[in-house]
């Protein structure tokens, strides 16, 4: 039986993006500040979660909701083996420089305009909808179809661990979270976290009153600022000089403000993705960079030289010693996304680190600390932590996938390991799979995140053409 798979698409454009805009205008950012027993990511995530169930209730799936983390909806026979898509209804924190409302979804020149249109949530009503169109065509099937959707993918994965805890898994799968035509390798992903011990010592030309910048651990800062108390109004007027020459000089964008005794400074960055920071622009860095030249107490002048000297302008851990390149799986990346300075109070950096096998968490650890510890910092892992993960390019399951992806496209599918983590690695033979397509800009975890309608609707064709072949 011919299926015109892309027809079968169009015909539910307008439907599909209807329940989209619903998804999209949903404010769904982690939020822990105001969890509640019924909410415990925040009201957000579980009422994202809950709309992605209404719509599998509404077309006569089989829907769970486990907790108001996770849940399921599934189609097919429940005694059958499983074929899992694996989706996440968070998003990351919007950030400055929108030109529209990020929960406002708008459509201009072709674009879907919303935070989350393509991480995660266009490509999951993508999925979804491919499931969808081979249930209303009542297509045989051998296995059943688990659609499987996260409410924090972006933080700790605090919501699949809890459906994993209690819900079976499929063995097989793939999440619609990155690139086509296929991400079959995924890093080890997990952030470290530096602690600066306050110094006694005299006190320099400068004294440094905070540096604050960033929003999420694998998100690169696109803003920071820094306070600076200042001895005299030469000094201020010399400040702000050398604050302006070194933004023509590195081009960036920053503004200074000064009074009689303090200086602030602000740097106006790029934000992107922490699996390729060298494609952003981070303010902390550049900022920490300026700010080093000076002289300060020992405690600030430990924080910013940590900053200038191992973190600035380095992508691939060579100035933390933690340098290493896989054949198959690429180099570690590194990005400093967090930071957080107040004289009075706590003193941190948060480093988000992908690395290939041939290295591991324990080795990363020992040679930062090693480094840092002679600076009175102290090394520690936190939040979630993501081992290595690959499936064979030449596995049946990873094969099929591809040949979906060429017939619809017309090019050549290929194997590729990315340091994002997906959903994808939970499984023995997960992999990540679209939707974002090869030439397409990569907006997510920016400002103005968008996807194509076009390609929204061409994922749907794929998706649909994948699983059946997988369950049929």
């Amino acid at each position: 039986m011919k299926i015109n798979w892309t027809k079968e698409v169009e015909q539910r454009k307008e439907e599909l993006l209807k329940d989209l805009n619903e998804l999209l205008s949903i404010d769904s950012v982690r939020d822990i500040e105001h969890r509640t027993t019924e909410y415990p990511l925040g009201p957000g995530p579980a009422l994202a979660l809950q709309k992605v169930l209404s719509f599998g209730e509404r077309d006569g799936f089989e829907v769970k909701n486990v907790d108001n983390l996770a849940g399921h909806i599934d189609y097919g026979n429940s005694e059958a083996e499983m074929l899992g898509i694996l989706g996440h209804v968070d998003v990351v924190p919007t950030g400055e420089g929108w030109d529209t409302d990020p929960f406002e979804p708008v459509i201009k020149e072709g674009k879907l305009f919303a935070r989350g249109a393509s991480d995660d949530k266009g490509p999951s009503i993508a999925a979804y909808y491919a499931m969808k169109i081979i249930k209303e065509l009542q297509l045989p099937i051998t296995k059943k179809i688990r659609f499987i959707i996260g409410t924090d993918e972006e933080s700790e994965w605090v919501g699949i661990h809890r459906y994993m805890e209690v819900e079976e898994m499929p063995e097989m799968g793939f999440s619609p979270d990155a690139d086509f035509p296929i991400i079959n390798g995924e890093k080890g992903i997990l952030s470290y976290e530096l602690v600066f011990d306050n110094v006694e010592a005299t006190q320099g030309d400068l004294f440094l009153e905070s540096f604050v910048s960033g929003l999420r651990a694998n998100m690169v800062p696109s803003e920071a600022t820094a306070v600076v108390t200042v001895k005299n109004q030469e000094m201020i007027n010399r400040l702000s000089n050398d604050f302006n020459n070194y933004l023509l000089e590195h081009e960036v964008k920053g503004h200074f403000e000064g009074s009689e005794t303090s200086a602030t400074f602000t740097i106006y960055g790029k934000a992107v993705h922490a699996q390729e920071p060298s494609l952003g622009v981070n303010a902390a860095t550049y900022l920490g960079d300026f700010l080093h030249r000076y002289s300060f107490d020992a405690t600030a002048s430990n924080y910013l030289s940590v900053i200038a000297k191992h973190l600035h302008l380095d992508f691939n851990g060579r100035l933390l010693n933690v340098y290493l390149e896989d054949d198959v799986m690429g180099k570690v990346t590194t990005s400093g996304n967090i930071f957080q300075y107040s004289a009075h109070q706590d003193k941190k950096i948060v480093i988000n680190i992908r690395h290939p096998k041939g290295i591991t968490k324990d080795d990363i650890l020992a040679e930062i600390s090693q480094l840092l510890t002679p600076l009175n910092v102290t090394v520690g892992i936190i939040g979630d932590i993501k081992l290595p993960h690959y499936v064979s390019g030449e596995d049946p399951f990873i094969q099929t996938l591809m040949t979906v992806y060429e017939e619809h496209t017309g090019e050549k599918g290929h194997e590729r390991t990315i340091g994002g983590g997906t959903y994808g690695r939970i499984l023995e033979k997960g992999c990540a799979y679209g939707a974002l397509f090869p030439g397409r800009e990569n907006v997510m975890h920016q400002p103005n995140e968008y996807m194509y309608v076009e390609d929204i609707l061409k994922a749907t064709a794929i998706y649909a053409d994948a699983i059946y072949r997988l369950v049929k």
